[in-house]
């Protein structure tokens, strides 16, 4: 991009993280592109949440980027390829970003990253040209330590996971890594892409992924579990796994089958207890309400 257009995305992102760093949701309101200001709770929430990191810290910006969207309707999959590609794909300055039903306009992505010295937190904020201004028209906040470490760490131990045939356990690692190795899920780069095939490669036939379900009987009955995945619970990774249920409004049977779930995987998959502090079964039905139950890992017996 020309020097005028990139000098102004990294001042509007500085003034926009400006803004949250004070707590000023009304300023940032203002600037916003009018659907975002239409449905502005969300944004609201995570300025609160997120402003003593802020405040606390101090922003440094990243190359921005600049997708132009020339198209006379919204896409429903627009996909920008950014930076310089090699005969393998991803360098390691370039980046791909992939955006749902994205009406036609220029877009910048400033990534801004807050280290107070306790949290590592990036601000990602998708702005949107309106006349000679960027209007705010995305705006992500991202803790990039889970169960304080980062994404290296969660690496490593994948690595040492599937040395050791742990299989399931490097494998879920593997996902954690990925979730923190890019500030936002439609953005990947030359990490997150090596990091998805490592996974891909390691990624066990019995495990549900990908719309695959995976049965699994617990107390004379079968159960269609239809995702798992880790979870940072306060200061501690869990592991989550969701199943099928027509009906959870007898919370107390819900508690009894969730907790079978939970019994049953850990003893199938007893790598678990050297990886998780906890497991959290979530009964859904399918309207998506569900139920859930944590159990942790020295209790499961």
């Amino acid at each position: 991009m020309d020097a005028s257009t990139r000098a102004a995305l990294e001042s509007t992102a500085k003034r926009y993280f400006d803004m949250a760093a004070r707590g000023d949701t009304a300023s940032l309101k203002q600037n916003s592109i009018a659907s975002v200001a239409a449905s502005f709770a969300g944004i609201e929430a995570a300025v609160k949440d997120n402003q003593s990191a802020f405040a606390g810290g101090q922003a440094t910006g990243r190359p921005p980027f600049l997708l132009d969207a020339n198209s006379s309707a919204p896409l429903p999959r627009a996909e920008f390829l950014c930076g310089v590609f090699g005969a393998s794909g991803q360098t390691k300055d370039s980046a791909v970003f992939v955006l749902n039903n994205l009406p036609p306009g220029k877009y910048g992505v400033a990534i801004l990253d807050a280290d107070n010295g306790k949290t590592d937190i990036t601000l990602t904020l998708v702005l949107q040209q309106v006349g000679a201004d960027w209007k705010l028209a995305g705006f992500y906040a991202k803790n990039m330590n889970a169960a304080g470490h980062k994404a290296a760490w969660f690496i490593d131990h994948a690595q040492t996971f599937k040395s050791k045939s742990q299989i399931h356990n490097a494998w879920l690692y593997y996902r954690e890594a990925i979730a923190l190795s890019a500030p936002v899920d439609f953005m990947s780069t030359l990490a997150t892409d090596k990091l998805y095939e490592e996974s891909q490669a390691a990624q066990p036939s019995d495990m549900p992924a990908d719309g695959k379900t995976v049965d699994l009987s617990a107390g004379g009955k079968t159960y269609h579990l239809t995702a798992i995945f880790p979870l940072v619970v306060s200061d501690d990774l869990d592991v989550v796994i969701r199943y099928e249920a027509a009906d959870v409004s007898d919370t107390g049977r819900a508690f009894q089958e969730n907790t079978a779930v939970i019994k049953t995987l850990v003893a199938k998959y007893p790598e678990l207890r050297d990886a998780f502090a906890g497991v959290v079964a979530r009964a859904t039905e399918p309207s998506g309400r569900d139920y859930g139950t944590l159990l942790a890992i020295k209790e499961i017996k």
